[in-house]
């Protein structure tokens, strides 16, 4: 069985260098990419001339531009890298089929059984640096056999390990000697290397012998275990600052000082813990096409392209068990222009019949100007669909909720399927707050009986409305509503109902309401109210009408 490698790319320049890949070559003045932390600006990446201008990651931008003056920044775009480094996980399948993103700026590679096909692991990450210099793209590469190991290497290989001047560490100079020292602390002190250390190169990849990762990490600083700041601090000031310092400890007592993820981590990259690599799943992809000798323009041509390209397509979304919920056809027009349009529908399909009524109605908006090359039908949004569950062997499926569904998808076709919207009952003896509104292309219907109010309801509710007539709970003779005279003919009632005491409602702050079911001369059946008053004044209001 060969042994498990793993490759862990990391692009440290990946926000900057997104934006000079546009310039077609490095910009000749420092450069930056601002991100925002905590409500702070500061400098998330930068190019190799911002660099040694004294601009450093994680630098606030004040603090970089009266360095640098001369320095050009922009806004990072977190969504846009993130497509980016997405596009870097395709070009890196190339090594091998399983790989994964570590965002923000990294992938990791499981090369087992793939590194002797380019010629073994220095070839391919000679290859791999090769590439990533044509994309003009920094790399930082590690190999190990574990992911946490890799990562290490990537990130921290040849960095030196500065000293951190808190006091409780026990090899720091005493109190008396500082000033002595001063001259000589004056260099780091400023950012540079720590007294005795020496610079060191760092390499772009590299390469840990298999079964000997605890000879690789010993002399990296502790950061590279991928713990926490905080944890990290923590172990410094204990003059802990190497993996090495910490791999002979004993386990009980650091787990009890620092917390098990410290042991965790450390297992994880000596090999100890099992740590896989879970690759992206390729994305879920239903498209189909046709193209012509010449271009089509007639009504009747499209329709006909729509026909032959429905049943492949409702054949691939059969196949993975997927019903289309948003379709969209595109005419590539012989001008270069491509008309769009979409389709919604209300449940999940994988009928031509079912989606070719909803794509008739968007035909006649397709612009064909010079003609269409070639018509692209995709299924843009697609859902599991399941076979339904039948109540028993005789029971047959409910053709309604079929046709229902084809109603509102043809609706929604054309006024917009946000604007279909269908009722649900509600838990409140509020008139208004005992139904909610949903759209009907996402929420099914209410599978039991409504429940039946104590009184019945009327057709349309809306808003109160003001009723002139006397303030007294006395239902009036005569009233004016809408800037009409009313008068009374029939009234049943009252029927009271109380506020939700446990709750702050403006709509009823006045109180418990008493409600009347009237008709007037004129036949009008009308829902009247009279608010006895609580926080503000009552009085006389119209609420609904019946049918």
């Amino acid at each position: 069985m060969a042994h498990r490698r793993i490759l862990s790319l990391w692009f440290p320049r990946l926000g900057a260098e997104r934006y000079l890949r546009r310039l077609a070559g490095a910009l000749p003045q420092p450069f930056a990419v601002v991100e925002d932390v905590q409500g702070a600006q500061v400098i998330g990446a930068l190019n190799p001339e911002a660099e040694a201008a004294g601009v450093r990651r994680g630098q606030p931008l004040r603090d970089a531009t009266a360095m640098c003056p001369g320095l050009v920044t922009r806004a990072a775009d977190p969504l846009a890298e993130a497509q980016f480094l997405t596009v870097l996980r395709r070009w890196a399948g190339k090594f091998s089929p399983w790989v994964a993103e570590e965002p923000p700026e990294g992938l990791v590679i499981d090369l087992t059984g793939c590194a002797h096909l380019f010629g073994g692991e220095a070839a391919l990450l000679a290859e791999v640096e090769q590439d990533c210099a044509r994309m003009g793209l920094s790399l930082r590469a590690g190999v190990a056999d574990t992911p946490g190991a890799a990562w290490a290497l990537a990130r921290h290989i040849g960095q030196s390990v500065a000293p951190v001047r808190t006091g409780d560490a026990i090899d720091q100079e005493a109190r008396a000697t500082r000033s002595r020292a001063a001259v000589r602390r004056r260099g780091w002190e400023r950012g540079g290397p720590a007294p005795g250390a020496e610079a060191v190169a760092v390499p772009q990849g590299a390469v840990a012998a298999p079964g000997h990762m605890r000879q690789a990490l010993a002399a990296l600083p502790i950061a590279a275990l991928r713990l926490p700041d905080e944890t990290v601090e923590g172990l410094a000031r204990l003059g802990l600052r190497r993996i090495e310092d910490i791999a002979g400890l004993p386990r009980a007592a650091l787990a009890r000082r620092f917390g098990t993820h410290v042991l965790r981590r450390l297992d994880q990259a000596m090999g100890l813990e099992p740590e896989p690599v879970a690759p992206a799943r390729a994305p879920l992809h239903f498209a189909v096409r046709l193209s012509f000798p010449d271009p089509i323009g007639l009504l009747d041509d499209v329709a006909a392209a729509v026909d032959r390209l429905l049943p492949p397509l409702c054949a691939r979304l059969r196949a993975a068990g997927r019903g289309a919920r948003r379709v969209r056809i595109e005419g590539f027009r012989a001008d270069g222009v491509i008309a769009r349009a979409e389709v919604g529908l209300a449940r999940p399909a994988d009928d031509p019949a079912r989606i070719r009524p909803l794509l008739a109605l968007k035909l006649e908006g397709l612009e064909a100007g010079f003609g269409f090359d070639v018509i692209r039908l995709e299924a843009l949004e697609t859902e599991p669909l399941h076979d339904p569950q039948h109540g028993g062997p005789l029971a047959a499926p409910r053709a309604g909720d079929v046709a229902l569904d084809d109603l509102i998808g043809r609706l929604g076709a054309r006024l917009g399927m946000e604007t279909v919207v269908r009722l649900a009952p509600a838990e409140s003896h509020i008139p208004e707050k005992s139904v909610t509104v949903h759209m009907a292309a996402w929420t099914p219907a209410h599978p039991a009986p409504w429940p039946r109010p104590r009184a019945p309801r009327p057709l349309i509710l809306f808003r109160p409305e003001i009723v002139g007539a006397p303030e007294v709970p006395a239902l009036p003779d005569r009233f004016r509503w809408r800037r009409r005279d009313h008068a009374l003919a029939r009234a049943i009632g009252p029927e009271r109902i109380a506020p939700e005491w446990w709750l702050d409602d403006p709509a009823w702050r006045h109180g418990p309401r008493d409600y009347w079911r009237v008709e007037t001369d004129t036949g009008e059946r009308l829902w009247l109210f009279y608010a006895h008053g609580g926080d503000v004044a009552g009085g006389w209001f119209c609420t609904g009408i019946f049918a």
